[in-house]
């Protein structure tokens, strides 16, 4: 029994580290390092991580994680994600998340905007992230 627990809990741990690894900054490319230095010159005290292949740099705040710019290994920008109040949502995505997530609260929020300027807004609930538009129209759970 020890055995087949211990197990189970190593794949978990594997598969977490799989979602979201945290990096030293030793290990992160150089290139998306110095993309980040150049698009956010202020950004400081950055905690790395490794999500999907992506490097994601965070920052500000008193968790610090005010903002999370994501990058390609090659340093191209994928996006940035600022934390924002939740009362500054949308006001459509709280009653949307009353309706499809019952008894679901949203822990965070976070306005996105892509490498193209488009601005989408975040959300976390227990299980997951939901994605909506910039009107506040529901896209996508991550």
């Amino acid at each position: 029994m020890k055995k087949t627990l211990s197990l189970l809990m190593g794949f978990g741990f594997i598969a977490t580290a799989a979602l979201a690894q945290d990096l030293k900054p030793k290990d992160v490319p150089v290139a998306v390092k110095s993309a980040l230095a150049s698009k956010y010159p202020a950004a400081s005290k950055v905690n790395w991580e490794k999500e999907k292949g992506n490097y994601e740099a965070n920052w500000g705040g008193k968790s610090g994680e005010d903002n999370s710019a994501v990058f390609t290994p090659t340093g191209a920008f994928v996006e940035i994600v600022k934390a924002i109040p939740i009362t500054d949502l949308p006001k459509s995505i709280a009653p949307y998340v009353s309706i499809h997530y019952k008894g679901a609260k949203i822990k965070e929020a976070g306005k996105v905007t892509d490498a193209a300027g488009k601005t989408f807004y975040e959300t976390e609930i227990k299980g997951g992230d939901l994605i909506f538009d910039e009107n506040g129209v529901f896209v996508k759970k991550d």
